[in-house]
């Protein structure tokens, strides 16, 4: 049953109990409803102890439940009574604080393609990705994920493989190259052949990570968990030398009773949804209480770059043309040309051309050729742009991503493409190391010359590039500095942000597979939101230990008296709200820090 049920169900038993004894005179149908009801939840608690035992963990259910037990035995029904409302209550609230969205693989599912467009003797038919066989003649339409690994089969096409490799540049493959499913085909109708089974393509491969990431998430130790160990023999031994030194079996009960484990199952929680509250007042989203211990102890951290380092935002770098012809001639031809195109790179140029209050120039025609580049007529020139072979530009030029013009068949420049830093990138790897980050690493797809450039700029050493998605699942998995962050934020990060200790979405990218993955989402495009959460984390750590370890002082004291038969079971179970509150009120302090 659900814990949020278990309160409602608690609710009416209190109730019921209340309207048997003090509506109808009727005190031992009161006692036997909640003896009934004490008992369920007892036996339920204890199941789910022994599995908590099973996983290797502990908790403070044991405490609890002989709480309820020894109230339930020596006929302190009231006090069983109030017992359960805490306790069911404390675990309704740490359910609000701990109830991670568990949506990302549905997500990545509803992105995932169920069908492809199969050629068969002449004609096109709709089959479902399991039924496609190896070497099948598929059709991609434009703007359709590939479903399956391929070989192009059509000349040339430009693939938008941001989904996989995390890179918002597009990929322009010739006839004969390898397409991974996962990319978004361009604006013409290509063919490709299968190379694999649909359930061995990258897209699937995607899924079954995330799949597996859920199905295995990291052990971690709960704070209340840590104290209830010696928490709970503190309080046996108490009760047992009680009852040695009276002879009284109520006596266990009464113990017991002020004993209850509620500011251990209270005070952390509440302190974590102070935390939580105030990190998104800070800009960042936290899904769960339990991430805050994990970020506040957190080791070290691996940074994507493109989307995450960088704006993910491809702008003009640099004019470079050649001989007479100027930069403002260069720009205007190629802003004529490609300022109807779709490409991400003419935006770029279309951009730029407009901030500069560039002119178009009248064009005689203009033609597009697949997965190469753009012709056209301009005072009876003809102007190419597109890639280094289809323009004849010099075999020493090299540069990592551009436009490359001639006119009348002569080269005359190129227009080179940046992706733009961050400006608060430099200054968050610094506060990173100052908070005690012992690891700083950078994971991409990207290559590694752009990869080092960037991570240079930004006082990053440690790069690792041209990384697949499994590729940095496997670094994550194989850190040693422990808790360890990821920050991501594309699809093909998911897989990493959900098995790392705690996976950060940058960026309120709200309906994506990272941001239904991570842990925490950046509600703004601000890298600086990582370590003020970071340092949120540890102040509310802080103050949840502090109203735990005031919780159980106050406990301790009073089950030594208690243990004198001072305190009856009833006044000592309004005591035990006593504590509650002190705790609460000390929680709630994470609120402002």
């Amino acid at each position: 049953m659900k814990n949020w049920k278990k309160l409602i169900f608690v609710f009416i038993i209190a109730l019921a109990a209340l309207v048997a004894s003090f509506v109808f005179g009727e005190p031992l149908i009161a006692r036997l409803i909640v003896t009934i009801a004490g008992g369920l939840l007892a036996l339920s608690m204890f199941i789910e102890m022994i599995k908590t035992l099973r996983s290797g963990s502990y908790g403070v259910d044991l405490l609890a439940i002989t709480a309820i037990i020894a109230t339930l035995t020596f006929g302190e029904y009231w006090a069983a009574l109030i017992i359960i409302l805490m306790l069911v209550g404390g675990e309704s609230l740490e359910d609000y604080a701990a109830g991670r969205a568990n949506r990302a693989l549905t997500a990545l599912l509803d992105k995932s393609p169920t069908i492809a467009h199969v050629q068969k003797e002449g004609h096109i038919e709709d089959v479902p990705l399991e039924e496609v066989a190896i070497g099948s003649k598929l059709l991609i339409k434009p703007m359709e994920v590939i479903p399956i690994d391929g070989k192009l089969l059509s000349e040339a096409v430009v693939l938008n493989e941001a989904s996989v490799t995390g890179e918002t540049k597009p990929n322009e493959l010739l006839q004969g190259d390898e397409v991974m499913s996962g990319a978004v085909n361009g604006n013409s109708t290509i063919e490709i052949e299968t190379l694999v089974l649909a359930s061995d393509s990258q897209f699937q491969k995607i899924v079954q990570l995330v799949k597996a990431a859920e199905k295995t998430p990291a052990q971690f130790v709960r704070l209340a968990d840590r104290y209830a160990v010696p928490f709970t023999i503190i309080a046996y031994l108490i009760a047992a030398i009680a009852y040695f030194i009276s002879g009284d079996p109520v006596r266990i009960a009464e113990v017991l009773v002020v004993a209850s484990p509620c500011p251990l199952i209270l005070a952390a929680p509440i302190a974590f949804v102070s935390g939580m509250s105030r990190t998104s007042q800070n800009g960042a989203l936290v899904k769960n209480g339990t991430v805050i211990e994990k970020l506040a102890k957190a080791k070290g951290i691996f940074l994507d770059k493109t989307g995450t380092i960088t704006e993910g935002k491809i702008e003009v770098d640099t004019l470079k043309p050649v001989g007479e012809v100027s930069t403002t001639e260069l720009l205007q031809l190629v802003y004529s040309l490609e300022r109807s195109s779709g490409h991400i790179l003419a935006k770029a140029v279309s951009d730029y051309a407009q901030q500069k209050g560039m002119a178009v120039l009248p064009m005689d025609s203009l033609s597009e050729v697949a997965g190469l580049g753009v012709v056209g007529t301009i005072d009876n020139q003809e102007i190419k742009i597109g890639r280094k072979s289809f323009v004849n530009a010099p075999e020493g030029l090299n540069y990592e991503t551009a436009f490359y013009v001639s006119r009348a068949g002569k080269y005359i420049g190129a227009i080179t493409f940046t992706d733009t830093l961050r400006p608060e990138a430099k200054e968050t790897i610094k506060k990173l190391r100052q908070l005690g980050l012992s690891r700083i690493a950078m994971l991409t797809g990207d290559n590694e010359t752009v990869a080092k450039k960037i991570a240079s700029d930004v006082g990053i050493s440690e790069i690792h590039a041209g990384l697949m998605p499994d590729e940095k699942l496997t670094f994550i998995k194989e850190a040693e500095e422990r808790p360890i962050i990821m920050l991501g934020d594309g699809v093909n990060d998911a897989p990493a942000l959900a098995t790392a200790d705690v996976g950060i979405s940058i960026g309120v990218g709200s309906g994506t597979v990272a941001s239904e993955a991570a842990d925490i989402v950046l509600l703004q495009n601000d890298l600086s939101k990582v370590t003020q959460s970071i340092q949120i984390s540890r102040d509310t750590m802080k103050i949840a230990k502090q109203a735990v370890m005031i919780g159980i002082v106050i406990c301790i004291i009073l089950m030594f008296i208690a243990a004198a038969g001072v305190i009856p079971a009833v006044i000592g179970a309004l005591f035990q709200e006593v504590i509650d509150v002190i705790s609460i009120l000390y929680a709630l302090r994470a609120l402002r820090g």
